[in-house]
């Protein structure tokens, strides 16, 4: 297993419980790839850890939550669960109430209670959401493989757009509303706000992202016999018969569970000595693979005496206009979620333009939305965070050639990039293993 980010421990995991031996090799000091804690010093001298990056889960992300409770993390402990809000702060905007409110009301009800009572919204703004969705429904929330999200939502009213869909949209698929995939959104809406009971729920994390499952994930591999070498790097990829060397070592099978960019290096790597038909695959999908474009996310933390948001997290007006000063989304109390107290998060989805100017502008937002004089303590780019989820956009599968596969939230399924994704494409390997055991045997 080649990375240790949340597709590749989730990728272990699924091999130990097969049966495999597994050794896992992760470049980096830190378990948790694009989803991990780092250190951090406040202005006021004290020490702090923070993260690569602001994530949130949702109720909907299932075999995420499975997962945490096997390798032992009590997610109500570690997270705080809470009612769908994106709330602005002037308490403007759509938040749906708890579903336990309302236990023998079929699902989707918290949705309708949500849009009927969404503040500021008129009349008019509310029925063009709710035909909307009635429409989205109806067709099972499928559409056009074609279509964007923009298309999808024209018949929405502006406000629903601007204060719902673009939000949701951006923070899902990390792409604007023209450019996104709208048969993925659809599948996000579904399972988020017309799936289970408690599917929209929002889980922000009490504690670090390394402490929330890749540490615990790590600890129950390590007890079943897995190797997990830290600080490794990998160089090259070998075929050796029906095996695979890395670096030289001999391994039955491989599994790249790193950034795309990094997994389409490593098979790059192997095609030249491979036999004519492995190379042959590699070679497809390290182009497909290389052909997707990806986005950055941006988080700016920022910190202040005796301040705290009225909810542990706010939506914010953004506009990506340089002049407008405004690229954030959203914003997190981390005080409320176990951090220090004053510490803010704020989080710019699709982001472009330099740290120094971004996080300049983050200081120039609060001050206009929020009425906070900040200073910066941190800023985070992650300038791969996520494959640009387009219309029609073709994700490479986890196959890559017998006995070399790739995990990880850009591969061929219906999550866009996200922790759902991952953990989804690492557990689903097993089966594939299976395969090319018998393959092997045979």
């Amino acid at each position: 297993m080649v990375g240790a980010g949340w597709a590749g421990l989730a990728a272990a995991i699924a091999a130990v419980q097969a049966g495999h031996q597994v050794t896992v090799l992760e470049a980096m000091r830190t378990l948790g790839g694009r989803a991990r804690s780092l250190s951090c010093v406040l202005p006021d001298g004290s020490a702090v850890t923070l993260d690569n990056g602001q994530h949130i889960l949702i109720g909907a992300y299932n075999q995420t939550l499975a997962l945490m409770r096997l390798v032992g993390v009590d997610a109500n402990q570690a997270m705080l669960r809470t009612p769908l809000a994106l709330v602005f702060p002037d308490g403007r905007g759509l938040s749906l109430p708890h579903f336990g409110h309302f236990p023998h009301l079929p699902a989707g009800f918290d949705a309708l209670v949500g849009i009927v009572g969404a503040r500021g919204w008129s009349v008019a703004d509310k029925l063009s959401l709710l035909r909307a969705a009635a429409a989205w429904r109806l067709a099972s929330f499928r559409c056009a493989d074609s279509l964007s999200v923009a298309t999808l939502c024209a018949r929405c009213s502006p406000k629903v757009i601007t204060e719902l869909i673009e939000p949701l949209c951006v923070s899902a698929l990390n792409v604007p509303t023209h450019e996104a995939s709208a048969q993925v959104f659809l599948r996000v809406l579904h399972d988020a706000m017309f799936g289970a009971s408690g599917g929209s729920n929002l889980l922000l994390p009490r504690v670090d992202l390394s402490a929330l499952f890749p540490n615990a994930a790590a600890d129950w591999l390590t007890r079943r016999g897995a190797q997990l070498r830290i600080g490794v790097r990998t160089h090259t990829l070998a075929c050796d018969g029906a095996a695979w060397r890395i670096d030289g070592e001999h391994f039955d099978a491989v599994v790249l569970a790193t950034s795309a960019p990094d997994a389409v290096r490593v098979v790059t790597t192997a095609i030249g000595a491979a036999a004519p038909s492995e190379a042959e695959a590699m070679a497809r999908w390290a182009s497909k693979t290389a052909a997707l474009r990806h986005t950055a996310i941006t988080t700016v933390y920022a910190w202040g005496r005796n301040i705290a948001l009225p909810h542990p997290m706010l939506a914010l007006r953004s506009n990506p206009d340089e002049a407008c000063n405004a690229p954030a989304q959203f914003v997190f109390d981390r005080g409320q979620l176990g951090g220090p107290a004053g510490l803010l998060a704020f989080v710019i989805s699709s982001s472009n333009g330099e740290r120094e100017a971004l996080q300049a502008q983050v200081l120039v937002q609060a001050r206009t939305q929020l009425n906070f004089e900040l200073q910066a303590v941190q800023t985070v780019v992650e300038k791969r965070a996520a494959f640009a989820c387009t219309p029609a956009v073709r994700r490479p599968s986890m196959q890559i050639a017998p006995g070399l596969f790739a995990c990880g939230d850009y591969l061929d399924g219906p999550y866009p990039s996200t922790l759902e994704g991952a953990v989804r494409s690492g557990s689903g390997l097993a089966q594939l293993l299976a395969q090319a055991v018998t393959q092997q045997v045979a």
